[in-house]
């Protein structure tokens, strides 16, 4: 958090354009958030009524904890947004970067009874490291906050049953990658599912190694996006450097 707040404003709003770009946004729903530095656990997140591929670093609203916006807009915050971002940042410190998203695939496994399974590498990355959420509806009532906290327990990622997945990342490109690893791992999955054939699953030992290795970033592995993400802004920036503004 030794980033200005321009520039978690510049990183912020490519984490919107690149969730557009890869197809895990939901026209103007959905939400990203990060905190910014200091003791109010104010945050930024999208104006009410932008798509993700529209969203710049100056667009993006600064809030407080109950849900007043702390500078000018011309649009509102989600109330749903709110809700739930504000839970996790008040009770994560190490929740920088909130990401929700209704990804086709990954909402299709948040109805599966079993949930995500590991089918593939990408799904080692959240091998018994998810939390579940029962649907209750849109997340309107404040009440709810206790529950999504409770629910995503130490845990980065969490699944909102019958709605999409929740990411609470230590950085913005963290919580991107969670996001881009989870609808793989979904993708590859209900594939597989598909199919018609038995799933060969690893075995439990097998599958809690590899989690490990991703988590505790063995060998060479790196925090998840330290290496993408200056790829990922190349490719925004051949695309449409307007995100900057």
């Amino acid at each position: 958090m030794n980033q200005s707040e321009q520039q978690l404003r510049v990183q912020l709003a490519a984490c919107y354009r690149l969730i557009a770009h890869f197809k895990m946004d939901d026209l103007i729903y959905n939400h990203i958030s990060v905190r910014l530095p200091g003791p109010e656990h104010h945050f930024l997140i999208n104006p009410y009524g932008l798509f993700f591929s529209e969203v710049t670093a100056s667009s993006l609203i600064k809030i407080d904890l109950d849900g007043n916006a702390l500078e000018p807009s011309d649009y509102e915050v989600n109330r749903a947004g709110f809700v739930i971002h504000s839970a996790i940042h008040a009770a994560r410190e190490d929740a920088i970067c909130v990401l929700h998203t209704h990804s086709d695939a990954a909402t299709a496994v948040s109805a599966l009874e079993e949930g995500l399974q590991p089918v593939s590498q990408f799904a080692m990355h959240f091998w018994n490291r998810l939390g579940y959420h029962a649907y209750e509806g849109v997340a309107l009532d404040t009440d709810e906050r206790a529950r999504l906290v409770r629910d995503l327990g130490p845990h980065q990622v969490m699944v909102l049953r019958n709605h999409g997945i929740l990411a609470a990342g230590r950085t913005i490109p963290e919580a991107f990658m969670l996001a881009y690893y989870f609808e793989r791992a979904a993708r590859i999955q209900l594939m597989a599912q598909g199919s018609g054939s038995q799933l060969l699953l690893p075995p439990e030992a097998v599958s809690e190694k590899a989690a490990r290795q991703f988590n505790q970033c063995e060998g060479d592995i790196r925090l998840r996006g330290e290496r993408e993400w200056p790829a990922f802004i190349r490719l925004l920036d051949n695309l449409d450097p307007s995100y900057r503004q």
